[in-house]
């Protein structure tokens, strides 16, 4: 951890006869700044510009504020504001000058800045669940004086001389798929550029999630993670940004990116991460394979292959090298990313786990099991889309009613069964009561076989 010292003086004597007014000057410094904050503040630049705090809509131009200087380096408008939206999911904040984070409180002490402002660092602001589980931190100004900024700012335990960057992995992280679209990508988009020289301020901390991808945050920062909620020092530092920018599910736009990362930056960040080792999947496998791999991604809980064994049966049939795989929280994650890497198809009925595509390697084939219920509009968002940017081509297998199990539960003209997009309307908890929570699948192996023979299609030629 690097660390920046205060500095009482900014010249050092040349002679001895200059002693004399150093002394007097360093004295008169002190006096002021105590008068000013009651004790010495850090020596961090003041912004040049008086940090603007607004809320400004999805199409913000973010463009207009490309790097100009050095990696990591970010050019500060005066016309930008200081908090502010950048999509439906996400709100940023971001400040330069004497900055004091107590975090074990949850208040960031900000001078400049002209007014007090409350946010929460995680991308899904549009749903008021996942937001009820992530910390508020609130920014206070401080120094300047005016009646909003009274506030006394404690003192600096810390200092660091690189930028701090603060997000959450409250909401729903932990759930693999939110894991990618909530924080990881996210996090990345905002932070890459900055080459290693950021701090990480977590709050929300899940010891197994942050042992989890500990590995990938060592690639973003040359710096141990933060505890920022549990922290009892007082870390101080020149510059600071709240909350990651969300373009899109598990998706990166480069034309908003600062440097222009793309979707396949990330991968590669991935694949260097977790030393996956295939770049391109291939019709006949790995090197010393003459058959490509299936990966079947198992569940135990809802959403279950009934015969699972089977299918294995019929894939190898079709000459696929079959593996089954459940991945759970505990799962050994560079072990696992090696798993998904070595295969050339995965396929796996629609649920978090098939997240793990972002393991795969080109050209690969994701196929996604879509449960009963006219729920192409959901698997689309979440994996049809993604895979396209990931360089992955993309089945369905569209589950009929004849292989859902909710023929044992509903006769075929039942409303669910006739009418499936009148429960869509009803809402989200009704789409998953009815048909994700109480559905398992058993596939057609005529059906399995054919959508394998595609697949093979689709798998480029060694």
């Amino acid at each position: 951890m690097k660390h920046h010292h205060v500095a009482r003086g900014r010249a050092e004597p040349r002679r001895m006869g200059n002693a004399a007014m150093v002394i007097t000057m360093l004295l008169s410094l002190c006096v002021l700044t105590y008068i000013k904050a009651r004790y010495c503040s850090t020596p961090f630049p003041k912004a040049a510009e008086e940090m603007e705090v607004v809320e400004i809509d999805e199409d913000y131009d973010s463009t207009r504020y490309k790097m100009t200087g050095p990696i990591g380096e970010e050019d500060f408008d005066p016309s930008r504001p200081t908090c502010y939206v950048t999509s439906k999911r996400s709100e940023r904040c971001a400040a330069v000058g004497d900055i004091r984070v107590d975090g074990n409180r949850s208040k960031i002490y900000i001078n400049p800045l002209d007014k007090e402002w409350r946010t929460k660092p995680y991308a899904r602001l549009h749903d008021a669940v996942a937001m009820d589980d992530v910390r508020e931190f609130t920014l206070v100004p401080f120094g300047g004086g005016g009646a909003n900024h009274t506030a006394v700012p404690p003192l600096c335990t810390r200092n660091h001389s690189v930028p701090a960057f603060l997000f959450s992995s409250g909401g729903f992280a932990g759930n693999l798929y939110h894991d990618y679209t909530d924080v990881l990508v996210p996090l990345f988009t905002s932070t890459n550029h900055f080459g290693g020289e950021v701090q990480f301020l977590l709050s929300g901390i899940k010891d197994w999630w942050l042992d989890k991808f500990t590995p990938l945050f060592r690639q973003l920062s040359r710096y141990d993670v933060i505890d920022v909620d549990n922290d009892q020092e007082v870390h101080c530092f020149p510059r600071i940004f709240i909350g990651a920018t969300f373009h899109r599910a598990m998706g990166i736009d480069p034309a908003r990116s600062p440097g222009g990362v793309t979707v396949a930056d990330f991968k590669r960040l991935l694949r260097r991460t977790f030393r996956l080792e295939r770049a391109v999947a291939s019709r006949t496998g790995a090197p010393r394979r003459d058959k490509p791999r299936l990966l079947i991604i198992s569940r135990k809980s809802s959403r279950r292959f009934l015969n699972e064994r089977a299918m294995a049966h019929a894939a190898a049939l079709a000459r696929f090298d079959v593996r089954i795989a459940e991945p759970d929280n505990h799962t050994d994650m560079p072990n696992f990313a090696r798993l998904v890497n070595s295969a050339d198809v995965m396929m796996g009925v629609h649920g978090a786990g098939l997240t793990n595509m972002v393991f795969l390697p080109s050209r690969a084939v994701l196929i996604q099991v879509v449960p009963f219920g006219g729920l192409e509009w959901l698997t689309r968002v979440t994996f049809k889309d993604p895979a396209k940017d990931m360089d992955v081509n993309y089945m369905e297998y569209n589950v009929s009613f004849d292989e859902s199990s909710l023929r044992e539960l509903y006769p075929r003209d039942h409303f669910y069964i006739q009418h499936p997009y009148d429960v869509h309307k009803k809402g989200w908890d009704a789409i998953k009561t009815v048909y994700l929570d109480k559905q398992n699948v058993e596939l057609n192996l005529t059906k399995l076989t054919n959508t394998l023979e595609r697949a093979r299609d689709f798998l480029p030629e060694p």
